[in-house]
């Protein structure tokens, strides 16, 4: 016999659910009370904490401050669970290569990652000196000159991806782009600061209408810059490295829907924290089938990173979702 004169229906149970999701999160981001207070203050010590390693990385110097970051996340990362994740993809990916490989691969892959974050800091040191950051092909960045700076340009976690628009500010382009927005407010608008001269159409927090605002830059005569290499829940798979990946198909889309060129870039590092930008143009079908055309540019795009990555696995990021 039922004792609940109140039985909870499917759908009864879904509204609690989404009510105590909604609690959770207003919990975390919007707290009140003694709740806040510790909120803000734990904002302050660990922006502290943020303005300390960019002092000591700006008294270190630029090549000083990624040689060392390098090391610690050499050191340390191999050690944790995302080391073990970074593995099995290169198992993935290169079946043909030894444990002994795969693990050099990743060891590296570390290093690379840690340089990246120092670097990060000092982003206004690489920007003020041009010759750090070299375009290798001084006409591949033609056909955006073709449409007066129109564009999208679509590159991935590779040695300094931070820097992969460079070259298209030094030629004059608007660009703007998406990023990842940090919870700490104060971090954030710092870490913004920083980029902010790489991007002059400014930068827009995913997931709060930035995807319309970057179309609308476009739209209006300007270039997009989009990381698309990591899994995309609400893509759709492309082969990559032989499996099927849950992709990103919003550069596509953009391109297809406005007639813009499309171009592939990575940025290959050096030595002393230099580095050869390389673009190319990936070709966008125009035929009465859309969706297939974002499709086939998707997976171009995708086999472009996957020849690159081949050439140097150690600059990719391996320890992201990728496959699902």
């Amino acid at each position: 016999m039922n004792q609940n004169p109140h039985p909870t229906t499917g759908e009864d149970a879904a509204a609690l659910a989404a009510r105590r999701t909604r609690k959770r999160y207003l919990r975390k981001h919007h707290p009140k009370g003694w709740r806040k207070t510790l909120r803000d203050l734990r904002y302050r010590l660990e922006y502290l904490g943020f303005l300390g390693v960019r002092g000591l990385l700006r008294m270190l110097g630029l090549e000083q401050s990624s040689r060392l970051s390098g090391a610690i996340w050499r050191h340390i990362a191999p050690h944790t669970s995302r080391h073990t994740r970074a593995l099995r993809h290169l198992a993935l990916a290169f079946p043909e290569k030894s444990d002994a490989e795969r693990e050099t691969i990743a060891r590296s892959m570390w290093d690379n990652l840690g340089q990246v974050m120092g670097e990060a800091l000092l982003l206004d040191h690489i920007i003020a000196d041009p010759d750090r950051v070299r375009l290798a092909d001084e006409q591949a960045l033609e056909p955006i000159h073709r449409t007066g700076g129109q564009g999208v340009v679509v590159s991935m976690h590779y040695g300094n991806w931070e820097l992969v628009s460079c070259p298209a500010g030094a030629q004059g382009f608007k660009l703007a782009g998406a990023y990842q927005r940090v919870l700490n407010p104060l971090i954030e608008q710092a870490v913004i600061k920083m980029r902010q001269p790489i991007y002059f159409g400014g930068l827009h927090s995913k997931g709060t209408g930035a995807a319309g605002r970057l179309m609308d830059w476009v739209r209006e005569g300007n270039l997009i810059g989009v990381l698309a290499d990591q899994r995309h829940v609400r893509g759709i798979d492309v082969p990559f490295f032989g499996h099927p990946a849950p992709s990103n198909t919003f550069p596509a889309m953009v391109a297809r829907h406005l007639g813009v060129p499309l171009l592939a870039a990575r940025t290959l590092r050096g030595e002393k924290v230099h580095f050869e930008v390389e673009a190319v143009e990936i070709p966008v079908p125009q035929t009465d089938d859309k969706d297939a055309d974002i499709a086939a540019a998707t997976a171009a795009i995708h086999a472009t990173f996957e020849r690159w990555i081949r050439e140097r696995p150690d600059q990719w990021m391996w320890a992201h979702r990728r496959w699902g």
